[in-house]
């Protein structure tokens, strides 16, 4: 029986690698103690061998070839090794998108059919037992162009912003592959559950962006509030509270960098680099109840950033009068603080969130009324401005059909600011309004079959956000936000050359296969 067993298992180590090739998932571990069993055997069969037992059925020529084939699979096995070690999936979206706004003048602008393709790929892959590495590549970008696509220049509100390192990849433009995430993590340092992360920044689509956008689990570190791209560091610690109730919880602090200003002279007024620096404080997670709260300051933040495109770069660092921005500078901090309060009752999930954001502006001065400026009756704005947000929501999950249904509302103030340049609501963030705006979505699981991974999901997304402005300039802390109601307001920036948005319509409609 031994001999027949291992007879027909060694036969059967032929097909090993089809069969690891095909699963494109084949544990290493798995197949190096297969092989290692599959050795052991062979020894057996060899011993009998060299005993002179009889009716082992086996040549010496046929024992050889055997051998050599087990041999070439324990040297192959440090390749299958080093290739199990990469863990790959990624995801696939088009999306189709109509807009219309109106601008305080009362003109209309509208895109009816925007469509978008974007597909990311992840890796992560550990360099030692505790060292990690994750890295995300996107490609993000507008049927029928090769360039990111804007507007008629008249938008304001309406017009895509162009491409910068805190919105790269996460606003259409060119076919590239760039770098979305690349960040390692050193985990449980000194055997405590203490980490270190650097790199390129997982600060995209945090909680509780989720929920509309059909995902799983959290996406990101940050309240959704800081939606922006960047690169830096993070050091954390993880805790139980010790009650069941609160569950676990984790602390972490997070410096990053949002503008490099690069080599600069020593005078008094030269540029400054912009640097994040805060907490993120999941203060407890227990099933599906989690509240983070999160506080960080902007430091040296930017009058405006470097652009992609070296034209548009050029253009921006003309003189005001000739319609470019003047010259780049330094304005000051902006402290920002926001929560997120998320729980499920039953097939009910709600969130509540709130941010608020405070100015403290150097000489230059933040939310200047530039109109008043242009007179030589007002000068730079040293005033520190506070702004605010809410943001509250529900979906209900109708599991038996694979259907769900989400309603979401914001508030942003006079002086709100939202540091979501990373956004991915196509012309402007939601989060980032002045005023008010509406969402109903919902999520459609397709019936496509059986999962061929535990990543593996296909749905469509539709849905409808209606903006409605009560102050301009939203994500701006250049200008001051002037009120939508004032008549002032149309002149004043018709004589500027913009009409920004006062109310906007969206319509969106997905495809969406993660894999």
């Amino acid at each position: 029986m031994v001999k027949k067993f291992s007879m027909l298992a060694l036969a059967g180590l032929i097909a090993l690698p089809a069969v690891a090739s095909a699963s494109g998932g084949a544990n290493s571990n798995d197949l190096e103690r297969k092989i290692e069993e599959l050795s052991m055997q062979l020894d057996q069969l060899k011993a009998q061998m060299a005993q002179g037992s009889g009716g082992s059925g086996v040549s010496q020529s046929d024992f050889d070839d055997l051998a050599d084939t087990v041999g070439d699979l324990e040297d192959r096995s440090d390749s299958w090794d080093l290739a199990a070690r990469f863990k790959w999936y990624g995801d696939f979206r088009s999306r189709l998108d109509y807009y219309n706004m109106t601008g305080v003048s009362g003109q209309d602008y509208s895109n009816d059919t925007m469509w978008t393709n974007r597909f990311r790929l992840n890796m992560r892959v550990k360099a030692t037992e505790n060292v990690e590495f994750k890295a995300r590549l996107a490609m993000y970008k507008a049927w029928g162009t090769p360039i990111q696509v804007g507007g008629t220049g008249q938008n304001g509100n309406g017009q895509v912003f162009p491409m910068w390192d805190g919105n790269s990849t996460r606003t259409p433009s060119d076919n590239a592959f760039r770098v979305d995430r690349a960040f390692a993590n050193w985990n449980n340092i000194g055997g405590a559950p203490i980490w270190f992360s650097i790199g390129r920044r997982p600060t995209t689509d945090g909680p509780p962006a989720q929920l509309r956008m059909g995902a799983d689990q959290r996406l990101a570190t940050p309240v959704a509030y800081m939606d922006w791209p960047f690169d830096g560091i993070s050091m954390g610690y993880a805790y139980r509270w010790g009650v069941e109730s609160m569950g676990t919880g984790r602390v972490r602090f997070c410096y990053g960098r949002g503008f490099e200003d690069g080599l600069e002279s020593d005078a008094a007024n030269a540029l400054s680099d912009m640097d994040f620096a805060g907490f993120s404080w999941d203060l407890m997670k227990k099933g599906n109840r989690f509240i983070n709260i999160q506080s960080f300051l902007a430091m040296n933040v930017f009058n405006y950033p470097d652009f992609q495109d070296p034209i548009i770069n050029q253009m921006a660092g003309m003189p005001q009068a000739d319609g470019g921005y003047g010259a780049r500078m330094n304005l000051g901090n902006i402290l920002h603080t926001s929560a997120v309060y998320q729980d499920k009752f039953g097939p009910v999930n709600i969130f509540a969130a709130g941010g608020w954001s405070q100015t403290d502006p150097n000489s230059n001065g933040m939310f200047n009324d530039v109109m008043m400026m242009q007179q030589g009756m007002a000068g730079p704005n040293t005033d520190s401005e506070n702004g605010y947000s809410t943001y509250i929501g529900a979906r209900y999950d109708i599991d038996q059909i694979g259907l769900k249904l989400g309603l979401e509302w914001n508030w942003g103030s006079e002086y709100w600011i939202a540091m979501t340049g990373g956004n991915d609501d196509l012309y402007q963030s939601k989060l980032a309004a002045r005023g008010n705006v509406y969402e109903v979505y919902g999520i459609y699981d397709l019936p496509t079959g059986g999962a061929m991974s535990k990543y593996a999901k296909t749905f469509i997304r539709f849905g409808y956000q209606r903006y409605d402005y009560d102050y301009t300039g939203s994500m701006d802390w250049n200008l001051k936000p002037y009120d939508m109601d004032d008549a002032m307001t149309a002149m004043g920036f018709s004589q500027m050359g913009l009409d920004p948005a006062e109310t906007a319509d969206q319509l969106y409609l997905t495809f969406e296969a993660y894999f």
